[in-house]
């Protein structure tokens, strides 16, 4: 415990301390962690204040002379160093004193003259040391390399190399690398035999170029004979011209037992390259490469329709790649060398015609890749050749990065190979076709991503897959139909396309892997997937999300159950709408309950608007807001029938009053009201329903055509009429006719005495009229009443003549306008002029007589209650 606590504090110290290292000195280097990436800065100088905690440190690329005692004292950690591409010419013995800790080593590509053995002492744990281009004149390593038991990899030599003794290499003899490789001048002068059966290597890579002394080269087969190679790699054996002699320069790879050959640049022309393949095909060599060799056609070759001489080259792996003349393919005029190839990679060898003859050839091909040419459906499908027996083994065709056109060429091409599974035409000029395709059930892996194609595309494409890849293929909509055909799919990649959404009903039972990132749809939901049981793989981002509730319900559900695997989770998912949560990463959007929950925004709304309509339902029934939407309603439909019916704008008045009164009213209203005011002279008009309403007319319309017809409106107000329905409609449609005009019109008369306070709560426009409304009370005393009618009639002005309507029941009065002058009330009465009357008010009185009345005066005070300012409001009527 205490050890692990003390590691972890000396983790953490070392860490501080590299951190102000490099703070306080300023250094051009990128330092990450414990490595330090100095590449390509120009250095002239190893820099100053590099961190001492150091374990990598890249220095290649820059102006390096040289290295001294001084520059990597301080990194006592380091374990690899990489000085290579720089000019160092001089490397102080001391220089790796305190780096005893280093593994990986690198000075390729300087300029040191000698073979560092002094400074290379310390370095016991050395694993990996690369010192070839270098100018060493010899490549005798010193005794130290004998020490170097953990060393694994070494590459030596350089360009002013010529000779190779036997005695260069001894200090290696007891020590197993698993590569080495040396470099020799443009052509090797010398050679010892001997030299290289010293060492004991799993790759021996040969950078020595025998245009001089190509008899150098059976030499070295020689010392190879017996050793077992992984890989066996001659790079530029032939650097500046061909080889014309007859001697077999390959005739020692029969007795090496190495698994790989590669042929790295260099000139081969046929005679050389049959030399090599005659050879091959008698030895161990399972995997033949020819790269980026020159090839060029001998003179001297005469064909003489003979079969070739290489039909036996029995190959798992056969490439042929970067190679500029195509001819290389049947460099003898026959394909035959092809014939037991497992393995054969044709890569960027600018072949554009493929004869009918190599397809038969290739009998024993298991995959068959001619990716980076410029094969065109005509040069690849050849309908003069019969396919039917050709490719019987074949289970791999990759045709990617060609120039491709048409999936109907590829299906009658492979029509005939029963043993295809895969197919790779990616990278090609694929796009919509219409055209039918006969594809046999046997393909069951189809890659054709960087195409052009479109959903038209979809109805070419075998149904027998398990994978297909279509990504970055200007794809816009699927075809969900093939989906439902194609039941064994597993992996479908579409990234990088422009799919706008994903379809509903988009199944595809067996699928267990999606990738549709990149593509252009924002909306995806739980449903999205539904029809895809067994998907446990999705790769979906990079795409322009709408951060909806669904969204965020799919991610949820998916994270929580775990059925589902996003693999891109969850850098790549961003919102891009709604606009104030753009660039907002998806997996900090996280709505409300009462935001995504359908059931529970239903319960809420639901609970909402009952409350809501209860309370309005409340509302009305308190301030009883039915009765006037009731009295409204009525108001608006006796105008529209009257506007209907009179078509005119307006009409004079037809009478003095309207009297409003109850029905247990009516004898007093006969007997009293009526004859006192349609008597007197000149008399008033006056209008009331028993008498004057027009038979057979609605009965609202009857109120308010002779309400407004009146110039005046009379309430005759008792406790009777607080109970009728109809005075309350009566005086709602008198406030209402007052509305933006005086309210000088309206007359209350009490007949009874009532208690305003005692009126229900919904008479409350009532109660406030009778509080703020000047009104006349009818006295019971006999002689009150006289002052009564006088002031009635003062309040009604003058009985000037008034228009009676056509039609009109009772009266026959005048027809002429109602005045709207007031006629103020008399003073005095039944007194000739001049007289004085013993009987007058005192001074700021005013004294009413009327006929027939007693002498008596009162105060006018004693009659009319003080005038308040009104106005008038509607009443309801229970």
């Amino acid at each position: 415990m205490l050890s692990s606590v003390k590691n972890s504090w000396t983790n953490v110290l070392l860490c501080i301390q590299m951190t102000l290292v490099a703070s306080d000195s300023i250094s051009p280097c990128s330092i990450t962690g414990y490595s330090a990436n100095c590449k390509g800065l120009n250095l002239d100088q190893v820099p100053p204040g590099l961190p001492a905690s150091l374990e990598s440190l890249d220095l290649s690329f820059n102006k390096l002379t040289a290295i001294t005692n001084k520059d990597l004292a301080h990194l006592t950690q380091l374990r690899s160093l990489n000085l290579e591409f720089n000019n160092i010419s001089h490397i102080e013995d001391e220089a790796f004193a305190s780096n005893a800790l280093l593994k990986e080593l690198s000075v390729f590509n300087n300029s040191l003259t000698q073979v560092p053995s002094k400074l290379l002492e310390p370095l016991s744990r050395l694993r990996s040391l690369e010192m070839s281009n270098n100018l060493f004149a010899s490549a005798a390593l010193g005794e130290v390399f004998s020490t170097l038991r953990e060393l694994e990899s070494l590459s030596m030599g350089g360009p002013l190399l010529l000779n190779l003794s036997r005695e260069d290499f001894l200090p290696l003899r007891w020590t197993p690398l698993k590569k080495f490789a040396i470099k020799s001048a443009s052509s090797l002068q010398h050679y010892d035999l001997g030299t290289l059966s010293v060492l004991q290597t799993d790759q021996m890579w040969f950078d020595v170029a025998l245009d001089q002394k190509p008899e150098i080269l059976p030499l070295m087969l020689k010392d190879l004979a017996g050793k077992t190679f992984a890989v066996l790699r001659f790079r530029n054996l032939f650097e500046f011209k061909y080889y014309t002699g007859s001697q077999d320069l390959f005739r020692g790879l029969r007795d090496i037992a190495a698994r790989q050959l590669v042929f790295f640049r260099g000139k081969f022309n046929e005679n050389l390259l049959r030399m090599a393949l005659l050879n091959v095909q008698g030895s161990a060599v399972k995997d033949l490469g020819l790269v980026a060799i020159d090839f060029a056609r001998s003179p001297d070759f005469v064909n003489d329709g003979l079969e070739s001489s290489v039909t036996d080259l029995v190959l798992d792996n056969l490439l042929l790649q970067d190679i500029s003349n195509p001819d290389v393919l049947r460099f003898d005029w026959r394909f035959t060398w092809l014939s037991r190839v497992v393995r054969l990679t044709i890569r960027n060898v600018n072949f554009n015609y493929v004869p009918c003859d190599s397809w038969e050839e290739m009998r024993n091909a298991e995959t068959v890749t001619i990716a980076g040419n410029r094969l065109t459906d005509e040069a690849l499908y050849n309908q003069r050749c019969d396919y039917r027996s050709s490719m019987p083994k074949l289970r791999v065709l990759n045709a990617n990065a060609n120039e491709l056109a048409s999936l109907r060429v590829l299906s009658a091409l492979t029509a005939e190979w029963t043993a295809l599974r895969e197919l790779d035409v990616s990278r090609n000029k694929l796009g919509s076709t219409r055209e039918s395709c006969s594809w046999k059930q046997n393909v069951t892996k189809l890659v054709m991503h960087h195409n052009m194609v479109d959903q038209v595309t979809f109805g070419c494409l075998p149904t027998t897959l398990l994978y297909l890849d279509m990504s970055y293929s200007n794809l816009d909509l699927l075809d969900t139909g093939y989906f439902r055909q194609a039941t064994q799919l597993q992996v479908l990649l579409l990234s990088g396309n422009k799919i706008k959404f994903l379809p509903s009903g988009w199944k595809s039972p067996n699928l267990l892997s999606l990738a549709v990132d990149g593509n252009s749809f924002g909306l995806i939901g739980a449903g999205s997937f539904s029809s895809m049981p067994r998907l446990v793989n999705l790769t979906a981002g990079n795409n322009p999300y709408h951060c909806t509730c669904d969204l965020h319900a799919f991610i949820q559900d998916t994270l929580g159950k775990g059925r589902l695997n996003i693999t891109d989770w969850p850098g790549n998912y961003k919102c891009y709408h709604p606009e104030p949560l753009l660039e907002m990463a998806v997996a900090k959007y996280l709505p409300g309950r009462l935001v995504c929950d359908v059931r529970l925004v239903i319960v809420v709304s639901v609970v909402t608007t009952a409350a809501v309509a209860f309370l309005l339902v409340g509302l009305c029934q308190v301030f009883n807001v039915p009765w006037y939407l009731k009295a409204m309603y009525l108001i608006l439909r006796a105008q529209y029938r009257a506007r209907q019916e009179q078509g005119e704008a307006g009409r004079a008045y037809t009478y003095h009053a309207f009297i409003s009164y109850s029905h247990s009213d009516a004898e007093w209203v006969r007997d009293h009201l009526l004859p006192c005011l349609e008597n007197c002279d000149p008399p008033y008009r006056l209008c009331i329903h028993e008498r004057d309403f027009q038979p057979g007319k609605w009965i609202i319309d009857n109120i308010i055509e002779n309400i407004e017809d009146s110039r005046k409106v009379i309430f005759v107000l008792s406790r009777n009429f607080v109970n009728s329905e109809w005075c309350n409609y009566e005086l709602y449609f008198a406030h209402q006719r007052a509305i933006g005009k005086s309210f000088n019109d309206v007359i209350l008369v009490v007949k009874e005495t009532i208690d305003p306070e005692s009126l229900p709560s919904k008479y409350c426009k009532l109660k406030k009229m009778l509080s703020t409304k000047t009104y006349l009370e009818w006295p019971s005393e006999p002689k009150r009443q006289a002052f009564f009618w006088a002031q009635m009639r003062g309040v009604l002005g003058k009985a000037t003549p008034t228009g009676e309507k056509a039609g009109r029941g009772g009266g026959g009065q005048p027809t002429d306008r109602v005045s709207m002058v007031e006629l103020p009330l008399e003073v005095g009465g039944g007194k000739g002029e001049g007289e004085e009357d013993s009987t007058a008010a005192p001074a700021g009185q005013r004294q009413v007589v009327l006929p027939g009345a007693n002498n008596d005066t009162e105060p006018e005070s004693l009659l009319l209650h003080k005038v308040i300012s009104y106005q008038a409001i509607p009443i309801e009527v229970a």
